[in-house]
């Protein structure tokens, strides 16, 4: 019975969420599978991944055949390295201590970039976020100066005098 890991489609129409199988080839995609392994959100960014490396580990050894999208995920968490590691030990090129140390040392560098990656995410929404409270400001300035009824110009009353003495200034003038 050749077995593979594979994704398992949920959630409703738009919004997949899958989950991680151990299935027999010959079943159908959201059919009968041997063992859960994990799921899988893509809906989320960074998308979510929750996955039991061991029990993954233990199929491939076994002689699970990922597909190429299950592929990507276990390497992307970490389950092919250390399949590999593990290879290691038992050729003998390192103890089993120095293979999880090896192993917990990447997880946290690639738990720090997913971290990076999550808050540079945020703060892009929040400088978004700021540009638009900014501009939505100015067009409501502009909108408020454009119905504010316009102050009515005060004139003084004319006199005649004020012309009678523009025109003794400006014979003086010449």
């Amino acid at each position: 019975m050749p077995v593979k890991i594979r994704l398992q489609r949920h959630g409703k129409k738009g919004k997949p969420f899958f989950w991680i199988v151990a299935a027999d080839a010959r079943s159908k995609r959201d059919g009968k599978y041997l063992d859960k392994i994990g799921t899988y959100n893509p809906n989320t960014n960074p998308a979510t991944i929750n996955l039991d490396v061991d029990g993954a580990v233990k199929w491939l050894e076994n002689g699970a055949q990922p597909t190429d999208t299950a592929r990507a995920i276990l390497g992307y968490k970490g389950v092919l390295l250390k399949r590999h590691l593990k290879g290691g030990v038992k050729k003998g090129a390192f103890t089993e201590e120095q293979m999880e140390e090896k192993f917990n040392a990447w997880m946290e560098e690639k738990e720090a970039k997913i971290a990076a990656k999550a808050s540079g995410l945020s703060k892009d929404e929040e400088k978004k976020a700021a540009e638009a409270l900014a501009a939505e400001k100015a067009v409501n300035e502009a909108r408020i100066a454009a119905n504010a009824p316009e102050p009515e110009a005060v004139e003084e009353p004319a006199t005649e005098e004020a012309p009678a003495a523009e025109a003794d200034a400006s014979k003086e003038e010449e």
